[in-house]
């Protein structure tokens, strides 16, 4: 992610006056009901990734076959410093497509906000098919007025990647390497940067953007905790739990095990670290490139992995309000998150769908593909960013207490974490 996101996002912020404004000028002509019923010819985006692209062309080759009065049109997502700038202004100026494959759940409630969403409960079969298809962890998609307004559509679990060469050299065990425990991983790291030939035992990104917490802190405290930053409008990383994570990253800091100075590059793919919080997606990325392993988040006591739970890095569906055939988007989005396209998309994308089960659904593909089974299980197991207003501020003040406290040590964590807890209660109350 480029490092000028996150003032992306502040001018964003700063345009939600305007663009409640202006996303409502395309649906002056109809009610949101008569909207909800009309079918027709829409326009989608989805993602410039390029097996995401490929899968997109198929599906909509597939529909328009099918349905030659309610043709979809499909493009990438226009260019842009990000997707989130790119829709937030589509959404100003009231012109966004029916569908977005590609939204951001951290963005929801900012879009919801402008005025910009579409609540999927609508449509007469919209939360039971959210629920269906998602199963528990649904209800984290949800908006605070009950309604949801995304269909969660992928995850990538991340865990813990690491280089077998390093470890192995290092003299340490590769079929079970010791991470399990804050005071392993610790050791661990201490022996890699000694013995292994590497520069740091793991290397996250130490800028401040918003989404870096999603990368180092937010794993770990979901792991021990299973909760969300906040919950209930109540911050919880202030906890004994959240501050000890701060605690054991702040350490590997400060013995130099995790550096200070932000990598130019892939500090895991150039072997220049061990180690590497990743999802799937990083299974084709390393392929042979490098000999990696993986491995569960650490917890304070070792948990036993089929219980930890981790960050999702989900990516999900929205249907924005300038749509007119509303009814066509419901129908081609059901179609698109159906099991048979879900299936494609693992297939073409590595990625894993938001299903229950998902080793069961589609045994073939991880029976013949199964470096990806791991994840898949541990995708049975995520939580979400909180779904809150002032998402993304919340997010940034909490990240401007961790950069000081914990990356750069100026401080003390639970103080730092106490006092970003503060401002993180009133954001959250927020509207």
């Amino acid at each position: 992610m480029p490092s000028s996101r996150i003032r992306l996002w502040i001018a964003i912020v700063a345009t939600l006056g305007l663009a409640v404004v202006g996303c409502t000028r395309g649906g002056e002509t109809q009610s949101a009901d008569q909207a909800t019923q009309a079918t027709g010819p829409i326009k989608i985006w989805y993602s410039n990734n390029q097996d995401e692209v490929k899968w997109g062309k198929a599906v909509v080759a597939a529909w328009n076959q099918a349905h030659a009065d309610q043709q979809v049109t499909a493009e990438e997502i226009p260019a842009g410093k990000s997707s989130e700038e790119v829709i937030g202004a589509s959404i100003t100026a009231g012109n966004t497509p029916c569908l977005v494959f590609n939204t951001a759940p951290a963005a929801v409630p900012q879009f919801q906000k402008q005025g910009g969403l579409v609540a999927l409960d609508s449509f007469s079969d919209g939360a039971s098919y959210v629920n269906e298809r998602v199963g528990g962890r649904a209800e984290q998609y949800k908006s605070p007025d009950g309604k949801f307004y995304q269909l969660p559509w992928k995850t990538n679990p991340v865990m813990i990647f690491f280089n077998k060469k390093m470890f192995a050299k290092a003299g340490l065990s590769t079929d079970k390497p010791p991470l399990a425990t804050y005071q392993e991983f610790l050791a661990t790291s201490k022996t890699l940067v000694d013995k292994g030939g590497v520069q740091a035992a793991i290397w996250p990104a130490p800028s401040s953007e918003f989404f870096q917490s999603w990368f180092d802190f937010y794993p770990l405290f979901i792991a021990e905790t299973g909760k969300q930053l906040v919950a209930d409008g109540q911050p919880q990383f202030n906890t004994p739990e959240g501050v000890a994570v701060g605690e054991f990253w702040k350490q590997l800091y400060a013995d130099g095990l995790a550096q200070q100075e932000m990598y130019n590059g892939d500090s895991f793919g150039d072997q220049k670290a061990a180690m590497s919080i990743v999802g799937p997606w990083a299974i084709a990325v390393y392929g042979d490139k490098v000999d990696w392993g993986v491995a569960p988040l650490p917890t304070p006591s070792g948990k036993d992995p089929a219980q930890i739970q981790t960050f999702s890095d989900t990516k999900s569906v929205g249907m924005y309000s300038s749509c007119q055939n509303r009814g066509t988007a419901w129908e081609f989005l059901k179609f698109a998150t159906s099991q048979e396209q879900d299936g494609q998309l693992l297939e073409l994308t590595g990625q894993m769908p938001m299903r229950e089960d998902l080793p069961t659904l589609y045994a073939d593909y991880f029976k013949a593909n199964p470096a990806y089974v791991t994840f898949a299980e541990q995708a049975a197991r995520t939580v979400e960013v909180p779904n809150v207003p002032n998402s993304v501020e919340i997010w940034q003040t909490f990240r401007d207490a961790y950069t000081e406290a914990v990356i750069f040590g100026r401080g003390d964590v639970r103080t730092a974490f106490d006092q970003a807890a503060d401002k993180v209660a009133t954001l959250a109350a927020g509207s």
